[in-house]
């Protein structure tokens, strides 16, 4: 009884789950259909080769194309040349520009060439020349040298001769004039008359200081 029961209910048991998986079908696992969908027909792949001449000719047209870009970003890169700028004047070359300083009176004709400073002086490059018919005698003790301030300053001169002959010639020398004495000045005034008579006015104004 025992054995029959058994095999009753093994039999039972197998009906029981070959029903249940009855409606049940294992996936489509195929690399070609990952979707688990069943296709009709096979689909067919074909590879097309290329020439290697026909991919050399490619490759080199390639390079043609991008060699003759680069050219041209290239050119298009360089600016243009612009001119120049020209240097601004400084104030000491605008102020060297005046010279020379010329006064004239009775064929006496006086000029300041230049100005420099040494050491601790302010240093006029001074010329006299006489192209009158006398000779000229001049005390440089006389000499009148003020700033624009309205402050007469002392003044040294060397090299300049005492008497000026009338033969057309240049005669030059330096008026020195101690920088010490210059502070807050911009410009001088310079005048020297003839000895003893005193007939002559050798005037100039406007004679810068540098720097």
């Amino acid at each position: 009884m025992m054995f029959g029961a058994g095999l009753f209910s093994s039999s039972w048991g197998y009906k029981l789950g070959r029903e249940a998986l009855k409606e049940i079908s294992q996936p489509d696992m195929r690399p070609s259909n990952l979707t688990g969908k069943k296709n009709s027909g096979e689909r067919k792949e074909s590879v097309m080769m290329l020439k290697e001449g026909d991919i050399i000719n490619s490759v080199k047209q390639r390079m043609a194309g991008k060699s003759d870009e680069t050219v041209q970003v290239a050119s298009t890169s360089v600016p243009a040349s612009q001119p120049t700028p020209k240097p601004e004047a400084t104030p000491n070359s605008t102020r060297q520009s005046v010279f020379p300083i010329v006064s004239r009176d009775g064929g006496i004709t006086m000029q300041v060439t230049s100005a420099s400073r040494k050491g601790s002086s302010l240093q006029l490059k001074v010329s006299l020349k006489n192209e009158g018919e006398q000779s000229v005698r001049f005390l440089y003790s006389f000499l009148n040298v003020t700033d624009d301030k309205g402050r007469a300053l002392s003044a040294s001169v060397d090299e300049l001769p005492g008497q000026v002959p009338p033969d057309n010639k240049v005669y030059t020398g330096i008026v020195q004039i101690p920088t010490v004495l210059l502070d807050n000045a911009n410009e001088l005034a310079m005048s020297l008359t003839d000895y003893p008579d005193q007939n002559l006015q050798l005037q100039m104004s406007g004679i810068p200081i540098v720097q």
